[in-house]
């Protein structure tokens, strides 16, 4: 089995209803991203799959949140864009976008802070 990663990172503003503290005023990060991918098969150069395809997918879903209030898209409607949500909703647009084959995103980590983090994996 192979696994690759890639790391990137977006800004964007949030606050958390039903929380009681600092995180229920409107805020923002500077969000870091890692994306995951697993698949047993390399291509005819050797590849999983090219790190460039990764990136510009993701770079591309990531244009959905970067600089936006999270509280106002269409996703987060119904439910905070906490960091456990949007690990999900990213694993999710991620999943439609780069799984291929025998190729899948296994995990997206989304980094609030330099030592915060929240991951989505399916069980």
């Amino acid at each position: 089995m192979y696994e690759l990663k890639i790391t990137t990172q977006f800004a964007a503003a949030h606050r958390l209803d039903n929380f009681y503290g600092k995180c229920e005023a409107l805020h923002g990060h500077n969000w870091k991203v890692e994306v995951y991918l697993l698949g047993e098969q390399l291509d005819e150069a050797g590849l999983l799959k090219d790190f460039g395809v990764i990136k510009a997918r993701t770079n591309d879903i990531l244009q959905e949140v970067d600089h936006k209030f999270l509280n106002e898209l269409p996703a987060f409607k119904d439910q905070n864009p906490s960091s456990e949500n949007l690990a999900r909703y990213l694993f999710e647009r991620l999943s439609a976008a780069l799984n291929d084959g025998g190729i899948r995103v296994s995990k997206v980590s989304i980094w609030e802070s330099d030592t915060s983090c929240a991951s989505y994996f399916p069980a």
